[in-house]
Parts: C-alpha cells; sequence; structure tokens
C-alpha cells in the first residue's frame, strides 16, 4: 500500500515496518526510530503528519467506548498522547512496543515481536528469543523482567476455574505468572510455537526430551572430571588423622594382653530417622363488506299509456298528460294538458312521435347551464403546474439534507479517530 505523498517525505530514508490504518486516510507508520502519525485532509484539520520517538521511558494505555489514548513517557521531556480509535488499539500498541523495546536494546536486532498480551495490570511481549512480562499499571517502562529462551528447560500450564497458570523453569528456579482463561489458549500456543521454533523442535515434549539429553550429558561429563582418587594417603573424611593412629595402636596392645576392652561398651544411640515432607500440591384481517342500498331512479323511457296511476285509466285519458308528474306543485287536477307551455311549442308534425322518445335522447347542453358553478379546466392546469413546482422543491430539499447528514457523519467520523 503507498503511503500519502507527504507521509512518504517524513518517512524520507527509513523503512516503513508496521502500517496501521486509523479510518478514513489517517494512518500510522512505524519505523525503527519513531511512530508517524498521518492526519488526512478533513473537516477539522488540514493534512499533516506528527512524530513520536521511540526512546521513551513509559508506555501507557487507556481506552474508552470509542476512542483510546498511547501515552509515551519521554521522562523529563514529558508526555506525548496519540488518539486513536478503541477498536485499532491492539493493533497500533505491538508496532509501536515493539520499536521501543529495539530502541532501548530490549531486544537484539533482527529479533521479531511475534505478539502482544494486555491482562488489565499483565503485560505479555512474545517475540523469537525471549518473553518480557511487566506488571503495573503501564504496559511498558523499565521495570520490566525478560526470559530468554536459551535458559527455559521446562514449559508448562496449569488449568484453573478462572485463569492458566503459565510456569517457565528456568536456572533452576521456577516463574509463575496467570493468563485469563479466555486467552489462555492463545498464550499457551504463541508461547509453545516460539520456545519450539528457537529449540529447532517440533513439540512440547521433544523439547523436554532434548533439554533432559542435554542436563544428561553435562552431568556425565561433569562427573568424570571431578573424580577424585585418595590413594594410600590419609582418609581425608578423617579430622584427626594422628589420635586415630594412636587410638588404634593402643587398642591392639589391649587385644594381646587379654584385657577388656578400654572403650565402653554402651550402645550408641540410634540415629533418628528423618522423615520425608511430604510434597505439597500446587492448583491451580379484513373489514366486513356492507352492501350500500341501490337508489331507484324513474325510468325515462316508461310508456305513460301502460301508467299504473289509477287517475289515468280512463278511456279518454289524454296520453299526453303522463308527461306532467301527478305531484308537481305547478299542475292542477282540472288543467288541460294541452296549456302547457313546453307541449304548445311542439309542431304539429311531432304529435305523434311517442313520449319517451325525447327521454331517450335528451338534449346536448352543457351541464353546467344555469348552475353557478363553472368549469375547472383552467385551475386543473394550474393544479398541475403547482404540485410539479412542489416536487422540484421537494427533491432539492431531499440532496440538501443527504448532504448534510452526509457532512455530520464525517464529523463524527473525524470525533472517533481522535481529532
Amino acid at each position: 500500500m503507498s503511503l500519502p505523498e507527504l507521509l512518504a517525505g517524513t518517512v524520507g530514508d527509513e523503512s516503513v515496518v508496521a502500517d496501521v490504518t486509523l479510518g478514513g486516510d489517517d494512518r500510522l507508520a512505524v519505523t525503527p526510530t519513531r511512530t508517524l502519525v498521518y492526519r488526512g485532509d478533513g473537516l477539522l484539520s488540514d493534512e499533516s503528519v506528527a512524530e513520536y520517538p521511540h526512546d521513551v521511558e513509559r508506555i501507557a494505555v487507556s481506552t474508552g467506548r470509542r476512542k483510546a489514548k498511547l501515552t509515551l513517557g519521554y521522562g523529563l521531556d514529558g508526555d506525548e498522547t496519540i488518539s486513536v480509535p478503541a477498536k485499532r488499539i491492539d493493533d497500533v500498541l505491538h508496532p509501536v512496543l515493539a520499536g521501543v523495546l529495539s530502541a532501548r536494546s530490549v531486544t537484539d536486532p533482527g529479533e521479531s515481536v511475534v505478539r502482544t498480551f494486555r491482562f488489565s495490570e499483565l503485560t505479555l511481549v512474545v517475540t523469537s528469543e525471549r518473553l518480557v512480562k511487566h506488571v503495573g499499571s503501564a504496559v511498558w517502562d523499565e521495570e520490566f523482567e525478560e526470559f530468554a529462551y536459551a535458559d527455559i528447560t521446562d514449559l508448562d500450564f496449569e488449568e484453573g476455574t478462572v485463569a492458566t497458570a503459565v510456569v517457565l523453569t528456568h536456572g533452576g528456579r521456577s516463574e509463575r505468572f496467570k493468563a485469563p482463561n479466555e486467552s489462555a489458549r492463545a498464550v499457551r500456543e504463541t508461547l509453545i510455537d516460539a520456545v519450539c521454533a528457537y529449540h529447532d523442535v517440533d513439540s512440547l515434549e521433544e523439547f523436554r526430551l532434548t533439554v533432559a539429553d542435554d542436563e544428561e550429558a553435562d552431568a556425565t561429563a561433569g562427573g568424570g572430571a571431578s573424580t577424585t582418587d585418595f590413594g594410600e594417603g590419609p582418609d581425608p573424611l578423617s579430622a584427626s588423622p594422628v589420635a586415630d593412629a594412636e587410638a588404634e595402636a593402643a587398642a591392639g596392645a589391649e587385644d594381646a594382653l587379654g584385657a577388656d576392652d578400654a572403650f565402653g561398651t554402651d550402645d550408641a544411640p540410634e540415629p533418628e530417622t528423618a522423615t520425608d515432607a511430604e510434597p505439597s500440591d500446587a492448583s491451580g384481517d379484513a373489514p366486513d363488506q356492507i352492501d350500500a342500498p341501490t337508489t331507484g331512479s324513474a325510468s325515462s323511457s316508461a310508456d305513460p299509456l301502460v301508467e299504473d296511476d289509477p287517475a289515468d285509466q280512463g278511456a279518454d285519458a289524454d296520453p299526453l298528460a303522463a308527461d306532467h308528474p301527478a305531484d308537481d306543485p305547478d299542475s292542477t287536477a282540472g288543467a288541460d294538458p294541452l296549456a302547457d307551455d313546453s307541449l304548445a311549442d311542439d309542431s304539429p308534425a311531432d304529435a305523434s312521435r311517442p313520449a319517451d322518445a325525447d327521454a331517450a335522447d335528451p338534449p346536448e347542453a352543457d351541464a353546467f347551464d344555469g348552475s353557478p358553478f363553472e368549469s375547472a379546466g383552467v385551475e386543473g392546469e394550474d393544479l398541475a403546474t403547482e404540485v410539479a413546482e412542489l416536487r422540484h422543491t421537494v427533491e432539492q430539499q431531499s440532496e440538501r439534507l443527504d448532504r448534510q447528514s452526509a457532512l455530520i457523519e464525517q464529523l463524527i467520523e473525524e470525533l472517533r479517530r481522535g481529532r
């Protein structure tokens, strides 16, 4: 992955041993001598690069819900803080701690840091040649311990209900520390792989056999060189050889004369038998439809000659009288049907036309004639124009809200990255 131009120019001729993405364009690069933090151009800051040398005396970590802070202590020169997202703190701590251990000569040139474990106040750094252990609130400071794989003669693990104890045997003594059970498997496999790779063996059992053979060979070689030949000289275990010789000569003279033994015959007290100390054990719904009543309408084609009105059943009944409803308030019982204005205007030629012809074929006329309402044709066109303009305005506001939402998300992301 190529580095941004500003970051690449700051790195210069050094090699980048680790490159961690912090989100967006922000990057963290680790070189053998320093840590570089690149911040891209954003809402809160311009493009920049910050440098943090590895010649530190103390490393501390504080983690929040969203952000974490890596504090580098430079002694009298003060402290420097690197803010990173909380989910990236482990990815950042590992290369930074490896660079600090190399700069402080804790690890040798060419020695690689395999993995870093951080358990509350216990920090374990597994390298290719040693195990670095630190206990305290800080992740690392000058009060650390290291155990070289060359001095380790055994490696064992004792499982418990909450934690697993790691037992390192080195230099004739044992070192014990505990790791939480949720991380115990990772610690076990990482340590076993590192120790076996260093001693060029394939398993922990093979490592133990190799160590036992080496110890046996050393004991055999050391035992042959230290064998002492006392010869015929005085017994080196005797505290006073001259007194022993005189006592032996006196005892021989007494035996020759047949005298009683000059020495007392009291039985010496039996030596007390030391009891072996007992070894101690280690523990580790759809709505109903209602039919609307059908409203009947008067048929415009009904024949007035067959109307059921008994008033019109006479033989002399005028058939044209059916055109006038019986309930017309303007009509009277004795009115002459020919006196109606509507019938007076009809020509004699239309007198023989059936009465239902006019009802079947109504004259074509504007429905709004004589009505106080007017046609809404022009108003409909104006309404369509207003709806189109309203739709365009809503679309513009939606685009503006989308841009504002994107800016807010970018601002939140930059705040989370520690800007």
